[in-house]
């Protein structure tokens, strides 16, 4: 009987989700009566039982249970796909949209759903092929343009011929290649609406877009290359490559790279009619504040989800976003305290976003307590960075995307150097004897630092000239949502 219920536990697993590892527990726990009840069935001298039927229930027990941690990945892996799609909207849209005046929310939760459906179609038509396909070490290619090889074409043949292609080019052949492209897809969107946050109530619908392809091109993709194709140059896991960064989920590739390329464009673009003499204060903190909770959750797919599997370390990614995120909250808030004599849900919402964007390099690497320590560190040193530093300098990060994400995200980059442990993945860090991942770390931020200036620069310069990047001055006195868009976020009748 017990034999029989040994059976069962992988058929179990696979119709109710539950994990390999806790299957793994399960049949464990009851190996020593089972080995029993075994031997005891062997000793009967059931007809039939050689010991070869056992041989064959292993095989068929071994199977089921891969099959069920084969569906349990994916099942996590659609999970964060959706998850990381919800960071931009109504995530990101609620998030910038209460922090601008009322007469221009539509226009940023605008950018983020016209962004959503512009850089998804990107990314399939070219975006994914020119980052992880080819073997250079800088740059994909065209191998995988329209999703070549990745997800199953158009055919007409038939037979035989039908039969052999769809030993590699079928849904079930292609399916890891359809979650990773996916997967990465949404990084795609979120990290040019990032930048949004930084030339926020100032710049034409028109030229945003276009802005956001061109970049998304020519500064994303190749830095997405750099880290994460098997080839690139900075890729943690390529033996070939002579610096070996750490980034498990986006510090360089999203972070670092959309909060120096939003400094860049902010100042371009200049300040916002009246910054900083008139006070422009946020409209709406009930939406950022919602907003803040959805990005908090989501952030559970963008770095749990980038193991690409439902496993331990993933649990470990999970947990180190969360506390570090919690921690960033108690920072941000202290130093505000201290500084203003009063914590606000602003700078709440503020510290919880500092400290994701900080430990998203390091989650896959860093145990969940170091994550909490990262956390804490980003919510005082943000709130620095967008207090101390930016009025000190004077530009117009409208909604601080360079002081949290390209500023955190520095930090973070930086600190997985510190603290990656090979307990959790095969980096190590200072802490744990190899203060010389310091190196790598350094020379992945200055590159990231340096590609996004130069390169965003230039775009913003060529689409200024050719089709002018700034609402004229009536069109931003009158609110972005009616000069852009012909409408109006709030009606009262």
């Amino acid at each position: 009987m017990l034999r029989r219920i040994q059976l069962l536990i992988p058929l179990v697993a696979l119709l109710w989700g539950m994990s390999p590892a806790l299957t793994t527990s399960v049949m464990a726990d009851e190996g020593g009566d089972t080995a029993q009840a075994t031997d005891g069935e062997s000793g009967d001298g059931e007809a039939g039982d050689d010991g070869s039927g056992d041989t064959d229930d292993a095989g068929g027990e071994a199977a089921a249970v891969e099959e069920s941690q084969t569906q349990g990945n994916v099942a996590w892996m659609l999970v964060s796909i959706a998850f990381v799609l919800m960071m931009t909207c109504p995530g990101l849209a609620l998030f910038y949209g209460g922090l601008v005046r009322k007469k221009n929310i539509l226009s940023v939760m605008m950018q983020c759903v016209f962004l959503m459906g512009l850089m998804s179609c990107v990314w399939a038509i070219v975006g994914y092929s020119l980052a992880f396909g080819g073997k250079s070490p800088y740059i994909g290619n065209l191998d995988h343009v329209m999703l070549n090889g990745i997800s199953p074409q158009l055919t007409s043949v038939e037979g035989a011929e039908l039969n052999e292609l769809k030993k590699t080019a079928s849904v079930a052949a292609l399916n890891k290649g359809q979650i990773f492209a996916a997967f990465q897809g949404m990084f795609f969107i979120i990290t040019p609406a990032l930048i949004c946050g930084a030339f926020a109530e100032r710049m034409k619908f028109s030229a945003m877009a276009v802005f956001c392809v061109l970049w998304g091109l020519f500064v994303y993709c190749p830095i997405a290359h750099w880290v994460w194709a098997d080839t690139g140059w900075l890729c943690e896991w390529n033996d070939a490559a002579m610096f070996k960064a750490v980034d498990f989920a986006g510090g360089l590739v999203v972070h670092i790279s959309s909060g120096v390329s939003a400094l860049v464009i902010a100042i371009l673009i200049g300040k916002r009619k009246g910054f900083p003499a008139e006070p422009m204060p946020p409209h709406n903190l009930t939406y950022t504040c919602i907003g803040t909770g959805l990005l908090w959750v989501g952030w559970f797919g963008f770095n749990g989800g980038s193991e690409l599997a439902a496993d331990g370390r993933a649990v470990n990614a999970v947990f180190a976003t969360h506390l570090a995120a919690s921690a960033g909250v108690i920072g941000w808030s202290i130093a505000e305290y201290i500084k203003h004599g009063k914590a606000s849900i602003l700078g709440a919402c503020s510290g919880a976003v500092a400290g994701l964007v900080c430990i998203t390099p390091a989650s896959g690497s860093v145990s969940p307590f170091s994550g909490l320590i990262m956390g804490l560190i980003a919510g005082v040193f943000c709130f620095f960075c967008c207090t101390k530093l930016k009025n000190s300098f004077g530009y117009d990060d409208s909604l601080d995307a360079f002081g949290v994400h390209g500023m955190g995200g520095t930090l973070g980059a930086l600190l997985t150097g510190v603290f990656a442990t090979p307990l959790v993945s095969d980096a190590r860090g200072g802490l744990a004897g190899n203060w010389g991942q310091m190196g790598p770390q350094i020379v992945s931020v200055l590159a990231a630092v340096g590609f996004s200036v130069v390169v965003t620069l230039i775009i913003a310069k060529i689409l200024d000239a050719v089709m002018g990047l700034r609402v004229s001055e009536d069109e931003e006195v009158q609110g972005l949502d009616i000069s852009q868009h012909g409408e109006e976020g709030y009606i009262f009748q």
